[in-house]
């Protein structure tokens, strides 16, 4: 089991202060050196790629300790990534690769460079592949079904269902593998490692987090090329805004209790805004506003950051 510890701010030595680049969903990142970047994690929050004007306490600080936690996960199996360390408890210096659209731009065989997909990968039916399911535009045997069965909601799937969507573009929006690959600038061999890259990592994820009562039923991850041509997992993985976790014991007595951004998602879908903003992009209009979260929901998410923390590391939450 990972140690505490070893996800504490470090001391590193003085340096220049960072130099602002760009602002993420919910973190700002930062140059630090021409190979080196640091990555500030806010308290916002966002769904159906809208940024919430709202401020969940605590969050910020919960992200970059559980990412870090992980990424020491892939140290100890020998995944290569791009984490060094924490610099403090809201943020977290990593090795630098190039954000181009294309890819391609930078030669035959490019390095050092994001690779501009979101990696999916789902263990159990939730989210939007259930929306899609109802909808009929996902098919049972896609999933691995027979044809003829009938999917409920929270049912396991028969195998990890891999889906690839865009990353710069403004709405993400799903690949096929044809175009992924051309998108990206890599080829089906590493495409197959990203697969099993993926794999690898939720296997010791879930080693870790089942015994303290959790499940993980799906989650997005992100990889770059590094200076070599080799793969490595870029970005943060594991937390409760890239990955949906379910209570263990509640699943096993028929219910799902989610421990994700999920529960955000369906306040906007219980007030009518996912409806409205799902028909203006549908239909290629101004997309409404989002609607700030009720103060009372605010400190409930907050709770939610802090037990998903403790829940994932197996470490009490206490601000640093």
């Amino acid at each position: 089991m990972p140690r505490a510890s070893r996800s504490e701010p470090a001391s590193p030595a003085p340096t220049a202060e960072p130099r602002y680049l760009r602002r993420g969903k919910v973190k700002e990142i930062y140059e630090v050196s021409p190979t080196e970047l640091e990555f500030r994690f806010t308290n916002d929050i966002s769904v159906f790629d809208k940024h919430i004007p709202s401020e969940i306490p605590h969050k910020g600080e919960t992200l970059a300790r559980t990412a870090a936690f992980w990424f020491e996960l892939c140290t100890r199996q020998k995944v290569p990534h791009h984490f060094l360390r924490l610099s403090s408890p809201t943020s977290m210096r990593v090795r630098r690769v190039q954000v181009v659209p294309k890819p391609r731009t930078l030669g035959p065989r490019p390095k050092n460079y994001l690779v501009p997909l979101e990696v999916i990968v789902r263990y159990y039916i939730a989210g939007s592949i259930w929306d899609r399911i109802k909808a009929g535009s996902v098919r049972p045997e896609a999933l691995g079904y027979p044809k003829s069965k009938t999917v409920e909601y929270g049912a396991q799937l028969p195998e990890p269902f891999f889906e690839l969507t865009t990353k710069l573009e403004p709405v993400d929006r799903p690949l096929g593998i044809p175009e992924a690959l051309e998108l990206a600038a890599i080829d089906r061999k590493q495409l197959d490692e990203i697969r099993e890259m993926c794999l690898k990592i939720d296997r010791g994820l879930a080693s870790e987090i089942e015994p303290r009562g959790l499940l993980h039923v799906d989650g997005k991850k992100e990889f770059g090329i590094d200076s070599d041509g080799r793969l490595m997992v870029v970005d943060t993985f594991g937390t409760a805004d890239e990955d949906r976790f379910w209570d263990k014991d509640a699943y096993e007595r028929g219910r799902t209790v989610d421990f994700s951004k999920e529960f955000v998602r369906q306040h906007y879908r219980t007030t009518g805004y996912y409806d409205q903003l799902t028909a203006a992009r549908n239909g290629h209009r101004e997309e409404p506003p989002i609607p700030p979260l009720p103060p009372l929901l605010v400190d409930e998410v907050s709770r939610l950051y802090t037990t998903v923390f403790q829940r994932l590391t197996g470490v009490p939450f206490t601000p640093m």
